[in-house]
């Protein structure tokens, strides 16, 4: 499928410069500036060729009404990824990074002092953006932080802020349909297999892609 898909994206890019050419050609003018035309660009070993991503093609035997279905349910979870993932990747960041310094501090005083200064840095970063996401999107995005931490958010207020407050927490999570206890195993799950595999697509195309596609001029000649 990968092989056919190649060929008929070099074909049509093929014919697409030849086009350009012969009308080049046969016209009496120059590119001025302001014909420069802007299109998707990769760069790859310093040269740039134009991008662009063929529409997916699903090949099942489901009946359709259920495709569409799965198609809508799958959307939906992949745009919840997409929105949350680069919050769950700094908070990630931020909590290993208390968890590693709280091993070397022993003293309660100094452990919830520690906390504190490092929640106001979470809530000055985090706090506008989050407001705005829906319940739905703060599941994935506590599955996320466990996928990021290792710990559920439960683990992680019962640690931070005390029982109390993270069964609190959890009772308010409970009644919009929610939980703090959002796991996340890959591996067992149906849901969180593809959560993972969307992370792994961003990671893919973004993070881990020294190549990663953008805008980028290309000028007629």
């Amino acid at each position: 499928m990968r092989f056919i898909l190649l060929f008929f994206t070099t074909f049509l890019f093929s014919a697409t410069l030849t086009i350009c050419r012969a009308q080049d050609s046969t016209s009496q003018s120059k590119w001025g500036r302001n014909d420069t035309i802007i299109v998707q660009a990769i760069i790859v070993d310093g040269e740039r060729y134009p991008y662009s991503e063929l529409p997916m093609v699903y090949i099942t035997r489901m009946p359709y009404d259920k495709m569409v279905k799965q198609l809508e349910k799958y959307n939906r979870l992949r745009n919840a990824v997409y929105v949350t993932y680069p919050y769950a990747r700094q908070a990630g960041v931020v909590i290993n990074d208390v968890n590693a310094h709280l091993i070397t501090v022993r003293e309660k005083g100094e452990r919830k002092k520690y906390i504190k200064t490092r929640e106001k840095e979470l809530k000055k970063q985090f706090s506008d953006p989050l407001s705005n996401l829906s319940v739905y999107q703060g599941k994935v995005l506590m599955k996320l932080i466990n996928r990021q931490t290792g710990n559920n958010c439960y683990e992680l207020i019962k640690e931070y802020r005390g029982g109390l407050q993270a069964r609190l927490y959890q009772t308010v999570a409970f009644f919009v349909g929610s939980s703090l206890k959002q796991p996340y195993d890959w591996q067992n799950d149906a849901t969180d297999k593809q959560v993972e595999t969307i992370v792994r697509e961003i990671d893919g195309v973004w993070y881990n892609n020294p190549y990663r596609p953008g805008i980028r001029p290309l000028a007629g000649n």
